[in-house]
C-alpha cells in the first residue's frame, strides 16, 4: 500500500472510550488516609500523637477489662489477687439489682414487659418505613405512660401486687426519669419558646421569668427543693410521691433549656417564611404548626438531642433525694462487705459508664441520621 493511500484512510471511533479510574493513591482507604490524616507534616505529627494516646488508653482498658480480669468467683475475696483487673463476678451477682433496684424478683416480668412495649413503640416511631406513625405516637405519648404506671406500680383494679416507687431503682428508674423528662419537657419547651417570642407583653414576661428562673439554678438544687422544701409549702397532710416530685422538677428544668434551643431555631427562620404564611392567609396557629415550627425544629435537632443526652446523664442526681438510679445502685452495691475488694468499685463504675455510653451514643447517631434524612439541601 502506497503512502498516499495510507494517508487518505480516516479512522472513526464507534464507541466512547471509558474513563480511566483515578489513581489508587487518591481513592479508598489509602486516599482517605492521605487526605485526612497524612496530608501535611503537621498532620502526620498530630496523627502519630493521637494514635499513641488511643493505643495507650485502649491497652489500659483491655488489660483491665479482659487480660487481667477475674471471670469466676462468688464473693469479693476471689478478686483480691495481685494486679487484678475487673471483677466481673460482682457484676453478674448484682446485675438484677443494677437493672431493677429493690423491685421484687418475682415481679421482674412487669418491668421487662414495659421495656419490650417501649422498645417496640420506639422502633415503630424511629423507622421511616414502618407506617402508622400517628398511631404509634399517640400510643407512646399518651397510652404507654399510663400502662407503665399501672404495670410497675400495680394495685388498684389491675390485680397486681403493689410495688411502691421507693423500691424502683437501677436502670429501670433511670429510664423512667429520663424518658419522662425528655418527652414531657419537649412540648412545654416549645410553648415557652413561642411564648417568649409572643407580641403579648404578659405572656412574654411570664415565659421569660419562667425560663430565666429555672435556668438560673442547678438541677441538684431543683431536686433538693422538690424533695425537701416543696412539702413545707403544701397544706398539712398533703404529700406527693418522692419520684413524682423529682419527675416534675426534672421536667420543668429541662423545659427551660429546651425552650431556648427552640427559640434559636425560630429566630433562624427567614422573615420571608412568615410573610409567605401571611400571604397564604394562614392564621397564627396554622402558620406556626405547618410552616414555622417544622423548619425550626429541623434546624435545632442537634441542640434538642444534646439536651436529651445531658438529661439522661443528669438522672444520676436523683440519688441525692433517696432514689437509687443506675449509678446509685452501683454505689450501693460497692458498700456491701461480701464484695469488698479494691477493683469492685472501679468495675461497677466501668459497667455504669458502658451502659450510659450505649444509650447516649445511640441517641447521638440517630440524631445524625435524622439530620441527613431531613436535609433538603437549602441553606439559609
Amino acid at each position: 500500500m502506497s503512502e498516499e493511500k495510507v494517508g487518505s484512510v480516516a479512522y472513526v471511533r464507534k464507541e466512547i472510550v471509558k474513563d480511566l479510574p483515578p489513581p489508587p493513591s487518591t481513592t479508598g482507604v489509602i486516599g482517605w488516609l492521605r487526605t485526612n490524616l497524612f496530608s501535611s507534616f503537621g498532620n502526620i505529627i498530630l496523627t502519630a500523637i493521637a494514635l499513641y494516646i488511643v493505643y495507650s488508653l485502649a491497652s489500659l482498658v483491655y488489660e483491665f477489662a479482659f487480660a487481667n480480669a477475674i471471670w469466676e468467683g462468688t464473693e469479693g475475696k476471689d478478686c483480691r489477687v495481685p494486679d487484678a483487673g475487673a471483677c466481673w463476678p460482682y457484676i453478674a451477682n448484682r446485675f438484677n439489682f443494677f437493672i431493677y433496684g429493690f423491685y421484687p424478683s418475682e415481679e421482674y416480668w412487669r418491668p421487662n414487659l414495659v421495656f419490650a412495649i417501649g422498645a417496640v413503640l420506639l422502633v415503630a416511631l424511629a423507622t421511616p418505613k414502618i407506617p402508622g406513625k400517628m398511631i404509634s405516637g399517640i400510643l407512646f405519648l399518651f397510652v404507654f405512660p399510663v400502662v407503665t404506671f399501672f404495670l410497675l406500680y400495680g394495685a388498684g383494679f389491675t390485680g397486681l401486687a403493689e410495688v411502691p416507687t421507693e423500691k424502683w431503682g437501677g436502670l429501670m428508674l433511670t429510664l423512667v426519669v429520663a424518658t419522662t423528662g425528655i418527652v414531657a419537657s419537649f412540648p412545654l419547651g416549645v410553648l415557652l419558646a413561642l411564648g417568649r417570642r409572643s407580641n403579648m407583653p404578659l405572656v412574654r414576661s411570664v415565659c421569660v421569668v419562667f425560663i430565666e428562673l429555672w435556668r438560673g439554678v442547678p438541677l441538684i438544687t431543683v431536686l433538693f427543693m422538690a424533695s425537701v422544701m416543696l412539702p413545707l409549702f403544701l397544706p398539712a397532710g398533703t404529700n406527693f410521691d418522692k419520684l413524682v416530685r423529682a419527675l416534675v422538677g426534672v421536667t420543668l428544668f429541662t423545659a427551660a433549656y429546651t425552650a431556648e434551643v427552640v427559640r434559636g431555631g425560630l429566630q433562624a427562620i427567614p422573615k420571608g417564611q412568615y410573610e409567605a404564611a401571611d400571604a397564604l392567609g394562614l392564621n397564627y396557629v396554622k402558620a406556626t404548626s405547618l410552616i414555622i415550627l417544622p423548619q425550626a425544629l429541623k434546624m435545632v435537632i442537634p441542640g434538642i438531642v444534646n439536651n436529651s443526652i445531658g438529661l439522661f446523664k443528669d438522672t444520676t442526681l436523683v440519688s441525692i433525694v433517696g432514689l437509687f438510679d443506675l449509678l446509685g445502685a452501683v454505689k450501693a452495691g460497692t458498700t456491701t462487705s461480701t464484695w469488698s475488694a479494691p477493683t469492685v468499685p472501679v468495675t461497677g463504675f466501668f459497667f455504669a459508664a458502658i451502659v450510659f455510653w450505649i444509650f447516649t451514643f445511640t441517641m447521638s447517631r440517630y440524631s445524625q441520621y435524622m439530620e441527613k434524612r431531613l436535609d433538603t439541601g437549602h441553606k439559609n
